[in-house]
This record gives C-alpha cells, sequence and structure tokens, in this order.
C-alpha cells in the first residue's frame, strides 16, 4: 500500500471565549462567580464532548524529549501526535487515545520513553514505549462519580514513579508511576480546581498548586497545603475559589525563594516562597497569561504565552518586549523551551498551529502538521 502524506488543514473550533467564562481545556480556568459548581462541571463535559472529532489547529500542549531534541509530542484539539526530525513530519496516535481528548502531556524525565496524557474527563493514559502503545491509568483519580479532567501532569525530580496531577475536582498523586492514584487535598478547603503545578527543584518536597482561588503551597510532598494568596486574592473576596485563575508558575532553580505566578489577570511574583505576592506591572499588567518559561540556563530570562502575544523579559519581569515576528497568529495557548538548547522555542497557538523559533523568540517559523503512516 503506497504511502501517502497529507496536512491537516485548519477548521476553527466552535468554541472560544465568552466574556463570562474563559475555558481553555489545557489551562482550565473558570472564574464568574455567578455559576454554580455543578453547572461549571456540565458545561465542561458538554464542552468534552461538542470538540471531539474536530480537526484543529489548536495546540493545546507541547512535550520536548529531554535528552533528544528531535522528538516533540503534541496535543491539538483532535489527536495526539509525535515528531522524530524536529517537527518536519508527524505521527498520529490511534489506539486507545482516539477515544479521548488529550489536553495535557507529560514526558518521564528520568524514562524518557514514558509519556503521560492528560484527558478531559478520562483521566490519565500512559505510553511505557514512547507512543506505540497506551494503557488508561486512571484508578483513583476522581472524585466520587465525577471524572477528573486532568490539566497538568509533573514528576518528582528524585523519584519519577512519584507522579502529581491537577486536575478539576483537585490535586492527585500517585506513588506507583500512574497506576494507583489518591487525593491529595488537605487544606485546600475553599476550591477544587487545581490548574497548574510547580515543583522546587531543589527541594522537591515543596510544590506550588495555582487554582481558580489563587495559590496554596505544601512543604510535605501533597500531604497538607496551605493558601498562599497574599497580594494576589484578598482575604475578604467573595467567591475566593473563583477569585483568580492561576494557568502557569515557574520555580527560578537557582533561588527557589523567587516563585512566578501567570494568572487570567497578569503576572505576579514571589521572593519568599509564595509568603506574599506582588504583580508585576506595565505592559503585560493585566494580560491573559496562559503559560510561563524560564530560561534554564538563565533563569533572569522569562518567556510567556499569553493571549495576544508572546512576551520576553531579560531581566526577572522588571521589563518585557513582545515577539511575535512571524507569528501569523499571535493568540498563545501553549509554550515549551528544549531542554538542550534555550534559544530553541516552541509555542502553540489557538487556531494558527505549531510554531517555533531558533533564535531565542526573535522570529519564528510555523511548523505544518504534515502527517506520515506510522511505519
Amino acid at each position: 500500500m503506497r504511502s501517502q502524506t497529507k496536512t491537516l488543514k485548519h477548521r476553527p473550533l466552535g468554541v472560544r471565549r465568552s466574556r463570562d467564562m474563559t475555558l481553555y481545556p489545557s489551562r482550565l480556568t473558570l472564574y464568574d462567580s455567578s455559576f454554580p459548581t455543578f453547572l461549571l462541571l456540565a458545561a465542561v463535559a458538554l464542552l468534552a464532548f461538542v470538540g471531539c472529532g474536530q480537526r484543529s489547529d489548536t495546540v493545546v500542549s507541547i512535550a520536548l524529549h529531554p535528552t533528544k531534541s528531535n522528538i516533540i509530542y503534541l496535543a491539538t484539539d483532535e489527536a495526539v501526535y509525535k515528531s522524530s526530525d524536529t517537527g518536519e513530519t508527524w505521527t498520529r496516535f490511534e489506539g486507545e487515545l482516539t477515544r479521548t481528548r488529550v489536553i495535557s502531556l507529560a514526558i518521564d524525565p528520568t524514562l524518557s520513553a514514558t509519556v503521560f496524557a492528560g484527558t478531559m474527563g478520562d483521566g490519565t493514559y500512559k505510553s511505557p514505549d514512547g507512543g506505540r502503545t497506551w494503557h488508561q491509568f486512571n484508578a483513583g483519580i476522581q472524585k466520587g462519580t465525577i471524572s477528573a479532567i486532568v490539566n497538568q501532569i509533573v514528576f518528582n525530580p528524585r523519584g519519577t514513579e512519584m507522579v502529581y496531577a491537577a486536575t478539576t475536582v483537585g490535586v492527585f498523586r500517585s506513588m506507583n508511576g500512574g497506576r494507583n492514584w489518591v487525593e491529595r487535598m488537605n487544606g485546600m478547603n475553599e476550591v477544587n480546581f487545581v490548574v497548574s503545578l510547580a515543583i522546587d527543584p531543589q527541594r522537591p518536597h515543596v510544590i506550588y498548586a495555582g487554582t481558580t482561588g489563587g495559590v496554596y503551597r505544601t512543604i510535605n510532598g501533597a500531604e497538607s497545603w496551605e493558601k498562599k494568596s497574599g497580594g494576589m486574592v484578598a482575604a475578604d473576596a467573595k467567591m475566593a475559589s473563583m477569585a483568580l485563575g492561576v494557568n502557569g508558575l515557574a520555580v527560578d532553580p537557582t533561588n527557589s525563594d523567587v516563585v512566578y505566578a501567570g494568572t487570567t489577570k497578569g503576572l505576579y511574583k514571589s521572593t519568599d516562597q509564595g509568603e506574599h505576592w506582588a504583580k508585576i506591572e506595565g505592559s503585560i499588567q493585566n494580560s491573559y497569561v496562559s503559560a510561563i518559561q524560564m530560561d534554564p540556563s538563565q533563569p533572569s530570562t522569562l518567556y510567556l504565552a499569553t493571549s495576544d502575544r508572546v512576551q520576553k523579559s531579560e531581566d526577572s519581569g522588571a521589563t518585557w518586549i513582545p515577539k511575535i515576528n512571524g507569528l501569523a497568529a499571535t493568540s498563545i495557548r501553549s509554550l515549551q523551551i528544549s531542554p538542550g538548547d534555550p534559544h530553541v522555542l516552541y509555542v502553540g497557538t489557538n487556531g494558527g498551529g505549531l510554531y517555533r523559533s531558533t533564535d531565542a523568540g526573535e522570529s519564528w517559523k510555523r511548523l505544518p502538521l504534515t502527517v506520515v503512516p506510522i511505519s
């Protein structure tokens, strides 16, 4: 049978954003206080059902191989793909993953053939062989009869059998590589929706959780949590559980007292492990931040994915410069820095596909999702 090569055509999603509720499945942010929680969950489930089967160039998650820069995993609104040639061609995963909608991807930094996929209401899937086969790993990752929408998966850097998941029904932890999950929400009394997680690389028992009501911190590996939203969410805020969506978190690898939080209403910075937060003013003051990345070789260099551009700072957030040369689509959904070369970045857009920069964001080139059959 002769192989055929095809390029995916763009079809815009039927659902984008409303003025009352912003929904990005890979960074779920629901903050309209007029919506009861059960209605929000129902709306999420409906959106997941409507979205399945559509073909789209909306890139919801990017995962880069920790040592092989040519290998990229990609989740769009309709499928999961892998490239082994730095994005020139792609294979689309079939089998188990075609039954669900993937909104987050994560590669085990130690066993790099192991890939996790977080789904929209179907728990987690795990591949032990670089995506060739997938197995559902969702035992316990739910609340009652409500299945979890898995927004992010992170690994403990000192033992990757310990995995954490940020979901719409809380934080979950697995001690056996995802085979079983246990809810870890002690102290998170006001919130259920957990959007993002970040582990302190120097002290992996310290973890930050971004929720729809600000930031929480654990100092004992998720056994218990404390709210750490001073300067971010007012103590007397009405509907505190929906006061501020925190879509992304980053801990400085050289000075873990410094933490950044990208939110639905701008970027915040803490210099005391989250005890106090200050909003970064200027050109990004009230930007919707969907992702934040820190240059691992130069932590004072930060990149933001926002609703209208990529922003870069080279002075720890004091000043920002838009980096949009070559970006035909500027609503940015996902952002990753190559582990092997901090000058190489990838961004996924809302409806405009995937872009790569090889010069630290100075220019961007679109990478079409050209699909080739799996050999």
